[in-house]
């Protein structure tokens, strides 16, 4: 039977096939504009076909380069939301990756991809200064928060052998929306979120934590966990995490770090970080600013004890027999995936070829062009930085005399239409204190600071046309 049969010749073939593509995608990178031209009913009538009965065989491949076409590239004049650039290299460990195409659950089911992930995690931990911390690679940072509040509640509240009991999860009004969506997941509900107000820098205030503690403590209320955030998703604010801990270990709570966006920043300015190895779990996700392939995130933990107390329920299907350290491992009993795919060789891979120096060095510039971009906004009469710069996202906005709130905000959201269609630039969007922001977020290692520049220009621009 010949079917599904591909010679190691042909392989060879095709895949030098898709390097040349991409290779060439790769040379033309910097003049390829932030987001495709194209449609929503373009992209549908090219790729929405029927499913071929016959095959194509290598013609199958030619509509790859369409692909390129109607994607949106990895520009380095994208900023919007917060997602990484996807390095190269570590695109390559993911090809080789799928070809093993192992089960990263256990020793037993991949003894380098599971020996591989195990060194990666503590070599993140070391990089942003925890040092010790468990864990394992996932989907994402939600995914990650998820996993993270699991643990927090069979730690806190033992739901897993007769259901979930009420609890309250601590947040500021910044918090990412996988920790509510979570709590929903984990059978504790939207309601059991209770968010704490931030300051002028959008970190949380901790008089006000420590009082909404204190208060559903003495009504009788279950504290399960504070969710302290390490860069929130629009001003990249990170909490004061020292504080938040002490108040978590005081009241027998769980201390959750969402670090997502900007945990591996800790490796560049530590400082700003004061705290976040106090905490019991934290996700971060590589493919944000270790500038990873999608998907590739992570959550690390202090003792392994505490996940497995969540999720090690396995059949006898699953059980390992071996009792020692390294064979007997399984990722299975520490997280909610047996199916699991070799995502670390990409990270360990790109972290081998170019060193953790290069990384850091790259973060500091982001960082570096964040402040760059602030700066020169500060000096346009026409535009208003909105938030402080913590991290790498600036949101600012167009303004012009004689116009409303209301009429700014119309006016700034058809600024980021027009900039998004158009393509020169991609930034996003966010809501400061009522304001409608521009957003722009650096995370990206092909960036420069005229890439950065020409979010003022084409903002300037449009605004004027409009």
């Amino acid at each position: 039977m010949e079917r599904l049969k591909l010679s190691p010749e042909q392989y060879r073939k095709l895949a030098y096939r898709a390097a040349d593509l991409t290779s060439d995608f790769l040379k033309q990178l910097p003049t390829l504009p932030a987001f495709p031209e194209t449609t929503g009913s373009e992209s549908d009538d090219f790729f929405n076909r029927e499913l071929p009965e016959a095959p194509l065989g290598e013609a199958a491949f030619d509509d790859l380069a369409k692909v390129l076409e109607l994607s949106r590239p990895p520009s380095p004049r994208f900023f919007g939301y917060v997602l990484g650039s996807g390095e190269p290299v570590a695109a390559i460990g993911d090809l080789v990756a799928s070809v093993l195409n192992q089960n990263a659950t256990s020793w037993r089911s991949g003894p380098a991809c599971a020996t591989i992930e195990r060194t990666v995690i503590r070599w993140l931990g070391e990089f942003i200064g925890c040092t010790g911390f468990s864990g394992s690679l996932t989907g994402g940072g939600s995914s990650a928060n998820l996993m993270g509040l699991a643990i927090a509640r069979e730690a806190k509240a033992p739901a897993n052998d007769h259901g979930a009991q009420p609890g309250v999860i601590y947040a500021s009004s910044e918090v990412h929306m996988s920790i509510p969506k979570a709590a929903a997941l984990l059978g504790l509900g939207y309601h059991s979120i209770r968010t704490i107000g931030v300051d002028e820098k959008f970190q949380i205030r901790v008089d006000e934590l420590e009082k909404a503690v204190a208060e559903d403590r003495a009504a009788g209320k279950r504290g399960i966990a504070i969710v302290g955030n390490a860069g929130t998703t629009n001003t990249g604010s990170i909490d004061p995490l020292e504080g938040m801990a002490s108040i978590a270990r005081l009241n027998d709570m769980w201390f959750h770090v969402d670090g997502a966006y900007g945990a591996l920043a800790a490796s560049v300015v530590p400082d700003k970080f004061r705290g976040l190895a106090l905490a019991d779990s934290l996700s971060l996700d590589t493919h944000k600013w270790l500038y990873q392939p999608v998907d590739c995130g992570c959550l690390l933990y202090r003792e392994p004890a505490d996940a497995q107390r969540a999720f090690s329920h396995s059949g006898e299907y699953t059980k390992v027999l071996s009792t020692d350290p390294i064979e007997g491992f399984a990722f299975f009993e520490e997280s909610v995936e047996l199916s699991r795919r070799f995502r670390a060789l990409k990270v360990w891979l790109s972290l081998r070829y170019h060193g953790a120096q290069a990384f850091r060095e790259a973060i500091a510039e982001d960082l570096r062009l964040a402040l760059h971009l602030a700066s020169r906004i500060d000096e346009r009469d026409e535009l208003e930085l909105l938030a402080p710069v913590n991290l790498s996202a600036v949101c600012f906005r167009y303004v012009r005399d004689g116009k409303s709130e209301e009429e700014l905000n119309a006016l700034n959201a058809e600024i980021v239409k027009r900039s998004q269609r158009e393509g020169r630039v991609f930034f996003s969007n966010a809501n400061i204190n009522g304001k409608f922001a521009l957003r722009a977020c650096i995370t990206n290692h092909r960036s420069s600071e005229k890439d950065v520049e020409a979010v003022i220009a084409e903002t300037i621009r449009i605004a004027r046309e409009l």
